[in-house]
């Protein structure tokens, strides 16, 4: 944990492990306990079968890698501007979260159904009100002990990605 979790840059200098360009990749391979490890990959499942199918394979690393990378990035410049102490970040989340945007923008209409309460809503819906709890979850600061800026910044990169390749062309409909 304490070389590979993502640590808050200048946490070294108070005692704490120190960051290292790693962790931006590391962290999301951790995770705090069999729960958060089995929630995350429930949403992989759910969600990135079909994703991966629209993306291919290699792409859907790409992505995935990516979204775990901008989720990491943004961590750290929240946690650097709001002055955390340092603590670690660990988990696949932002990656998830990345995959549930595209999830949502590859497949607008879609129907999901919430688990708890069960209602069932078009993909785009859930993707915004989900994204909505998280921005009001981290400005908040509620739920202390997870890291709702990185699920955003998960989102964003996923976001950004998806702009990149509709604008080199490289996905689109009919295309992956």
């Amino acid at each position: 944990m304490a070389h590979f979790a993502l640590w808050p840059i200048g946490s070294s200098g108070i005692g704490a492990p120190t960051f290292e360009l790693w962790q931006l990749l590391s962290y999301g391979f951790l995770h705090g306990s069999l729960m958060h490890l089995l929630f995350n990959m429930l949403g992989l499942w759910m969600l990135g079968r079909d994703v991966e199918d629209a993306f291919g394979s290699r792409r859907f690393l790409q992505y995935y890698l990516i979204s775990v990378c901008a989720a990491a990035l943004v961590q750290l410049a929240v946690a650097y501007a709001l002055q955390w102490p340092p603590f670690p970040t660990v988990g696949a989340s932002g990656g998830v979260f990345g995959v549930l945007l595209a999830f949502g923008m590859l497949f607008p209409r879609r129907r999901v159904m919430l688990l708890i309460p069960p209602i069932p809503m078009q993909a785009r819906t859930f993707v915004m009100l989900y994204g909505a709890l998280e921005l009001i979850l981290g400005v908040t600061g509620s739920e202390s002990g997870v890291a709702h800026f990185a699920h955003l910044g998960g989102l964003a990169g996923g976001y950004l990605m998806i702009r990149y390749w509709r604008a080199r062309g490289s996905i689109g409909p009919g295309r992956s």
